[in-house]
């Protein structure tokens, strides 16, 4: 005899709320109400140190495209023109065995690695840590030497000025950098990880707190955007770059993904201006892959689009329309 369909489904419902607590516990883990906890990152040095001197050619960063920490490493590379002197190797999330694969494995053949946890672990003997991107890695001693994307956008804004074509962009002068750390701080809570709160939310009041406090935050900012081209005025700063790379994600992947879905960024007067115009300066828009975002979010988080099906919009043609911010 067929199962009666209230059976079937509540079955079905057990079944796969079990299986979805499991998968989120090690993909996002939360604490007992529910809300997402992000895990810190392991390696912190520092360069110039005296392990780890300022050398063009000698360091590479290990970024996924669809990643919006990494995509903070390649937004100051490229304004920064260190394209030349700090190479990059790409790698992609496996949906099928639920970590970060090398798009070329051959680049990384003195360590004979397919995988970012076998790479973590060759770098670093008996790591048992995640494997996260971006990393910064040294050629020369075959470590890790950062994985903090905050850290890494300022060793690359200060530390590679004497190879860098652009060594008078400074995006942390000391003048600001109390007004850059405040915003760094309420960006980094509320939208930051506040969209992955809102996405890894294993309870509805947890959802709601996070979504809450997301656009309480994108009002804030909408409004400051009014009167000041930039966050901390008329020069952009790690606090833009920072906030950048979530906007830019949004519309395309957290609005439906992550039920993030009260306004569109487009939907923001100032804000969506403001996105083209940072998306528009040179270099930016090259380390913007729109395909990789919606590839790596939709077709590989399997707990929350089971189904893998990535969708056709939205149109981001508009990032190219004039902003218009260079008046304010």
């Amino acid at each position: 005899m067929a199962l009666p369909p209230s059976l079937l489904i509540r079955t079905a419902k057990t079944i796969w709320t079990t299986l979805w607590r499991t998968m989120m516990s090690q993909m996002a883990p939360s604490d007992k109400a529910g809300n997402y906890q992000r895990p810190k990152s392991v390696f912190c040095d520092r360069i110039p140190s005296g392990q780890y001197p300022a050398a063009p050619n000698r360091y590479r960063l290990i970024v996924g495209m669809g990643c919006p920490w990494a995509h903070r490493t390649l937004i100051v590379r490229a304004l920064k023109g260190l394209d030349t002197a700090i190479a990059v190797t790409i790698v992609s999330p496996s949906g099928n065995e639920g970590c970060w694969v090398f798009d070329h494995p051959s680049e990384q053949d003195s360590l004979s690695c397919r995988t970012l946890p076998q790479f973590y672990a060759k770098t670093q003997k008996g790591y048992q840590g995640r494997a996260t991107v971006p990393a910064l890695w040294d050629s020369q001693t075959n470590t890790i030497v950062n994985n903090e994307s905050a850290e890494i956008i300022d060793i690359l804004n200060a530390a590679f000025n004497e190879c860098a074509p652009q060594p008078d962009l400074n995006l942390y002068p000391v003048e600001l950098q109390r007004e850059i750390d405040r915003w760094n701080t309420l960006i980094y809570s509320a939208i930051n990880n506040g969209v992955y709160r809102c996405g890894f939310a294993q309870t509805q009041t947890a959802y709601e707190a996070a979504c809450n406090e997301l656009f309480d935050t994108l009002d804030v900012i909408d409004t400051a955007l009014a009167t000041q081209r930039y966050l901390c005025g008329e020069r952009l700063t790690l606090a833009d770059i920072r906030l950048f790379t979530t906007l830019i994600r949004f519309d395309v992947a957290y609005y439906g993904l992550f039920k993030c879905n009260r306004h569109r960024i487009a939907e923001y007067k100032h804000l969506s201006g403001y996105v083209r115009d940072i998306y528009q300066l040179p270099g930016v828009a090259d380390t913007c892959d729109v395909e990789a975002i919606k590839r790596d979010y939709f077709g590989n988080l399997f707990p929350l689009n089971p189904g893998g099906i990535i969708p056709l919009g939205p149109d981001l043609n508009s990032l190219d329309v004039p902003h218009g911010r260079e008046n304010i």
